[in-house]
Parts: C-alpha cells; structure tokens; sequence
C-alpha cells in the first residue's frame, strides 16, 4: 500500500516528483516567500521523499522559529573570525556560518557548515506553560452552549477558582466531543470527561465534583425549557476510591514546630489558623474583618454550604501573632496555591504518609476537641456542620466567649 505523502505531487505532463510546501500568511511574509514548490526530479516516490527532507527541515525550522514558545540558534562548531587547527592539522578558517578547510600551501580544500540549528530545550515548568497556553487556546473557540454555561454561572453568583474550574470542564467537554451541540449530546459524551479525569487519576468524590458544574447548569437549562435532557446525570460511578485522610499525630505537631521556621510569616500564620480553628484552607482566605463579642475577637467564615457558615473566636495561640486589627486579607496568593506550599512543607519537615496532608490538622480539631469532652453541638459551632439540620437556622448559636472556652482547648 502506497503511504500518503500530502506534500508530494505528480505535476500534470511529469513523471517526477514535485514538492509543495506552505507557509502562513504572516510568515511568509516575513520570510519572503509564501511557499516551496519545485522538482525533485526523480519519478521514484521513496527517492523523492529522501530528497525533499532538506527542505521539510528547513520549512520546520521556520515554522518553529515564527512559534513565540520556541527559539531556534545557530550552534557554532567553532568560534567564527578565528583560525583554528583540526584533528588531522590542518588549518580551518571560520566564519559565522561556514568553515573553510586550507591544506599547507592555503589551498582551500573543502567547506563546510561552521554547526548547526539548535533548538534550546526550556526548562520544564516553561515546557508545560507552552503546552497550557496551546491547550487554552484549543478550547478557548466558543460554540452557541457557551451561552448555558454563563447564564449558570451569573445565576448561581459563581466567581474565582470555581468559576475557572467550571469553565475548565467545559472547555474539556468541547475538546473531547469537537464541540458537539448538548442538544446532540448523550451521556457516552459526559462519560467522555469522566474517563479523562480516572485516567489522569482523579478519585470519584473529584470528579463528581468537577462534572457537578456541567450537571447544574444544565439542569437550570432544562428548567428554562433551553435543554430537554441532561448528558452529565448520574454519569460518575459510585466507588470506595476515596482517601481516609488521618489527623496529625503529636509527634507529627513536634516536627511541625520545629520546623516553623522553613515558612515565611504569613504561611506561618496561615498554619497556626487552621491548626488551632480546625478550619478549611479556603475558608481561611475568606477572612478579610473581625468583629467583637463581650471582648472576643472573631471572624465568620464558611462559604462551602450555608450550614459551614459561622462565628469563629479567635484562638489565644494565634492572637499574639495577628495584627491588632484585621483589616484585609491576611494570607498570600490563594488556597490552591497554599495548598501546595504547605503540603510540601509538610514533606520537607518527615510527614511524608500521603493520607497525612494540611486537611490533616481538621481532623486533629475534631479529635482534640472530642477528647476535651466537647460537645457534640458545640463542635459543629466551631467546625460547620457537615450535614443540614433544622435547628441550624435558628438565631446565632452560642455566645462567642462560650465557643471561645472550646477551641482554646485544640491548641497547637
């Protein structure tokens, strides 16, 4: 069977091969020439194909260099406007581009190139940059869905890392399915995102999370009478994949003590919160004011469900090290980004289980807490409660300087 080769033709009225190479249109005219078009002059196609590659790889190399992620040098052999002695003694004169070989009399008997193109290889955090922007750029194209996926968003007042993540599994959706229409859609389709993200090792409780975006808006869709059904229903699998996280020992409290000193003062800070509050990690980028009840300082927190929602005292091991007055935000960056900062840390210092992460100090909470014999209701005051319960709306809860008796008790 004859392999296609698209940039091989048989010119009308020939035998022999010809090549045919394009260049886009910015770069074409930057370089001159809009394309390669000429004989190979040979009627043998795997002779051909040997013939054209000087000039495949020249009209790569211009291709690569015109790409903003790449950059093409010139690697010289040796060091042009110099002469230089060979291996076999003979004199080489050497240009930028070129090398001129002279024998004893200076009778120049051969030239040759002075190197070769060279391609730097970046460093691998710009290699994967590069590859992100390409990606982003592929599913940045909008199709007439985009428009579900707004409505959804603006409707549900979903903003910042949840938003980017929403319209990231969107995006994806476009990439795996070429952009079908969700009226076409079927649920083989969703199950498309399901088995990219098992094959990129995700657990279900993640991926439940991430298709969870797609599942709501459309289900607002089909509300409004936009969809009729939904692609993205019930297409996670229900698995015992996930990972009991386990509290942080004491020991493991030592080593992180001991080790304070690897982070700077605001991770500092951020570890002793969530230490001492048993706090999420997003909750703690929440807090941008305090407020005061009978002397006790504290700050609400829990956006995750309006059960997490609630009064927080500030714990006496963290008060000497927070300004005399929040006003702000108090930690850099964002949770996802501390996530990996402080999961390293954790690493760096020996904690190196992997169901041993900063969640971990949650966990240690509630088992400080229940150990101090605190009360079941008084817990879920401190912590959010995992589950919604009718009592919940009712008043504030308890008094401050009440829960603040409590969560002096976890300590750090």
């Amino acid at each position: 069977m004859t392999r296609k080769v698209d940039y091989l033709f048989l010119r009308k009225g020939s035998q022999n091969w010809h090549l045919k190479l394009q260049y886009p249109g910015d770069l074409g005219q930057k370089i001159g020439r809009k394309r390669i078009e000429k004989s190979l002059g040979t009627p043998d196609r795997a002779q051909a194909e040997i013939l054209a590659l000087p000039y495949i790889q020249e009209h790569k190399m211009h291709l690569l260099h015109g790409h903003k992620d790449f950059r093409i040098v010139w690697k010289h052999r040796f060091e042009p406007g110099r002469q230089h002695v060979g291996p076999a003694g003979e004199r080489i004169i050497a240009t930028d581009r070129e090398l001129i070989y002279l024998d004893p009399q200076g009778v120049i008997t051969k030239r040759a190139p002075n190197g070769d193109h060279f391609i730097p290889v970046p460093p691998l955090l710009e290699q994967k940059a590069a590859v992100r922007r390409e990606q982003l750029r592929r599913r940045g194209v909008r199709n007439s869905d985009d428009s579900i996926i707004d409505t959804y968003l603006k409707h549900a007042n979903v903003t910042g890392y949840n938003e980017r993540e929403a319209r990231a599994v969107w995006s994806l959706y476009k990439e795996l399915t070429n952009g079908k229409p969700l009226r076409e859609a079927t649920r083989e389709d969703g199950r498309k995102i399901v088995q990219y993200f098992e094959d990129n090792g995700l657990k279900s409780a993640t991926i439940q999370k991430k298709v969870g975006w797609l599942n709501a808006a459309i289900n607002l869709a089909i509300g409004e009478t936009k969809l009729s059904f939904n692609p993205f229903s019930a297409i996670v699998p229900k698995r015992t994949d996930s990972e009991r996280r386990l509290p942080l020992s004491e020991a493991d409290m030592k080593l992180v003590r001991a080790g304070m000193e690897q982070l700077d003062r605001r991770d500092q800070l951020l570890l002793r919160f969530l230490a001492t509050t048993g706090a999420r990690l997003s909750e703690a980028f929440e807090i941008e004011s305090e407020l005061m009840e009978r002397g006790c300082r504290y700050v609400i927190i829990g956006r995750k469900t309006p059960q997490s929602h609630r009064r927080v005292p500030l714990p006496a091991a963290v008060l000497p090290f927070l300004p005399r007055q929040i006003d702000g935000q108090q930690f850099q960056g964002t949770a996802r980004s501390a996530s990996k900062r402080l999961n390293r840390f954790l690493d760096d210092i020996g904690i190196t289980d992997p169901r041993k992460v900063i969640h971990s100090l949650r966990h240690r909470a509630q088992d400080r807490l229940r150990a101090a014999g605190c009360p079941i209701d008084y817990r879920w005051a401190l912590l959010g409660h995992e589950e919604k319960t009718v009592a919940e709306g009712y008043g504030l809860g308890f008094p401050v300087p009440a829960l603040k008796r409590w969560i002096d008790k976890i300590g750090f």
